[in-house]
């Protein structure tokens, strides 16, 4: 399901060349594109200051293995951590797309390791608590499903802006390869292991779980330097670039100062306070309140691109000063399925979805809309 998004989100900005804040303009006008995507670029800056803090805790990790001092607070890597990424950042999409596809191999490498690692060592514990279990496909498991979906779905919301660095000439069917297979695979190995770590240890961190489970120094140095790794090609690719396209749009900064500032909004989204050892509600929470507006705000512009305008998009004119600053209908669309998806938090995304997307084709059927 989230690869077949990412595809047909994808066409606007593969054949367009546009970003993700420019095709907000067709549902909500020149002006309120630049609102709208803050509902896209909040959740990307916690995220970028949660994963940041996670690599943080490895770092700290690793330099307590290595030197035996504990006295170095997490926040100085956090800090440290989150300038690497913002210098990286401000090179430009091209340097992370080669520093971020080196990174990924050596991580996949190391997920697959460590969840031989697991089945070998542990293949009771995981017998008898993650795979006999029955389960009762009740509320528990729906809101899983939202949580996973909502995690990416910050990511395909703005399929745009990935879509449009990709060579010409390839067809959806080859684009839609291209995304399910990593998302398949990568983002499967990464949740399954996630589960087995937390199945095994009862700690939610992955940083601390692993901490608990192997007890050779090496094994913890390794492991923890993934995660690192993996924290970096995460925020690089899906939680930086977007919020500096919608600080950009939004105030007309330049866009280093715009990348700098979201590495600064990341600090201040105090993300250890999303996860403790005990629990990882506080992000679960999260995830399911975006969720509310990001299903809405995914339908919108799929039912805009595909069903109003046909995929027959002029790109100067969305750019033009005569472009509407506002759309309205769009914003009411958004506002009938955000509230619909707050009474059934668990099915946030798929509520808000369907929802919003009904109501906005009929609005758009039933009223005179400019193109």
């Amino acid at each position: 399901m989230i690869s077949l998004i990412f595809t047909v989100n994808d066409q606007f900005g593969y054949v367009t060349g546009a970003p993700y804040v420019i095709q907000l303009r067709l549902s909500f006008g020149s002006q309120g594109a630049r609102w709208a995507s803050l509902l896209r670029g909040i959740p990307a800056i916690v995220w970028f200051g949660f994963q940041s803090w996670t690599g943080a805790l490895a770092v700290h990790q690793i330099f307590q293995v290595l030197t035996g001092n504990n006295r170095v607070p997490t926040m100085v890597w956090f800090v440290g951590l989150q300038i690497i990424q913002v210098l990286l950042a401000l090179k430009g999409f091209r340097s992370i797309k080669f520093v971020t596809g080196l990174i990924a191999t050596v991580v996949m490498v190391g997920i697959l390791a460590i969840s031989w690692l697991l089945i070998v060592r542990h293949h009771l514990v995981l017998w008898h608590r993650f795979v006999q279990p029955a389960g009762s496909w009740g509320w528990p498991f729906w809101g899983l499903i939202v949580a996973f979906l909502g995690n990416y779905t910050a990511i395909f919301e703005s399929a745009a802006d990935y879509s449009r660095e990709l060579k010409p000439g390839q067809s959806m069917k080859h684009r839609a390869l291209l995304y399910v297979l990593p998302i398949s695979f990568a983002y499967g190995a990464t949740i399954l292991t996630g589960a087995m770590l937390a199945v095994v240890t009862g700690i939610a961190s992955p940083v601390n779980a692993m901490a608990q489970l192997f007890h050779n120094d090496v094994m913890t140095v390794l492991v923890s330097a993934f995660i690192v790794l993996g924290v970096i090609t995460t925020n690089t690719v899906a939680n930086i670039m977007p919020p500096t396209y919608m600080l950009t749009g939004l105030f007309r900064m330049p866009q280093q100062l715009a990348t700098t500032l979201v590495g600064i909004l990341a600090i201040g989204s105090c993300p250890w306070l999303l996860v403790q050892d005990s629990s990882s509600a506080g992000l679960a929470l999260f995830i399911h309140i975006y969720s509310i507006f990001l299903g809405p705000m995914t339908a919108i512009i799929l039912v805009e691109y595909y069903g109003h305008r046909r995929q027959k998009v002029v790109v100067s004119t969305l750019y033009h000063p005569q472009q509407p600053k506002y759309r309205r209908l769009a914003p009411i669309a958004l506002v009938v399925g955000a509230l619909s998806a707050s009474f059934v938090v668990n099915l946030s995304w798929f509520v808000g979805f369907a929802v919003s997307g009904c109501v906005y084709w009929w609005l758009l059927q039933h009223h005179r809309v400019t193109v």
